[in-house]
């Protein structure tokens, strides 16, 4: 099916990785509650007790593949704004991706729909929330640039990779190697923030 081993267990989580897979496969429009409720060979009444629509199944399962994305928002604002956190954030970044990977194919690949879903505006808050963690503020544009982008090789780079030849845990490090190199390029020392020890060896 394609997701994550430890989400397989209770019936809504069932129901979750189910209309996942179908929405992925078929498209979201195109994906019926009764599907969902045929592939898990339960009725729709099962189905609605856990679900009243599609949007509900989509709106859950962004709350709980998500989660770890809002904790490590929650995490990187509360440190100081280093270079060394900036590539942290991206190293996390990476692994809540992996963990999400079934909910990100199907943004990628549903994406006009989500537009017209709740979900839309969520995800568009979270990535801008890790663009303004990444980049410096008031930094040239072209230093901008490089931190979005960093942000969306990650997300373009998990699918358009799944057609290269290699071992998949090379291609994500190979992904987040060059998110790295982005937001490096775009925190030069000159323009990073001086370190509290290095203040107060330079005072007299």
């Amino acid at each position: 099916m394609g997701t994550p081993q430890a989400r397989r267990g209770n019936t809504r989580q069932r129901i979750q990785d189910v209309a996942l897979e179908l929405f992925s496969e078929h498209g979201y429009d195109k994906t019926s509650l009764r599907e969902i409720a045929e592939h898990l060979d339960v009725t729709k009444a099962a189905l609605y007790y856990h679900f009243k629509t599609k949007e509900d199944i989509v709106i859950s399962l962004f709350h709980d593949l998500g989660r770890p994305i809002d904790e490590l928002i929650e995490w990187g604002g509360t440190q100081p704004r280093t270079l060394e956190t900036k590539q942290e954030i991206l190293r996390r970044y990476s692994e809540s991706l992996r963990s999400a990977e079934p909910l990100f194919r199907f943004l990628q690949e549903n994406q006009a729909a989500v537009r017209d879903l709740s979900i839309g505006e969520t995800f568009k808050e979270r990535v801008l929330t890790l663009f303004e963690l990444l980049k410096e503020p008031e930094s040239e544009l072209s230093d901008q640039v490089r931190c979005i982008t960093a942000l969306f090789s990650m997300h373009a780079g998990t699918f358009a990779m799944r057609n290269v030849e290699g071992d998949p845990e090379e291609k994500r490090k190979a992904i987040l190697e060059v998110a790295t190199e982005l937001v490096t390029a775009a925190n030069p020392p000159s323009r990073r923030p001086a370190r509290p020890d290095s203040a107060q060896t330079e005072s007299p």
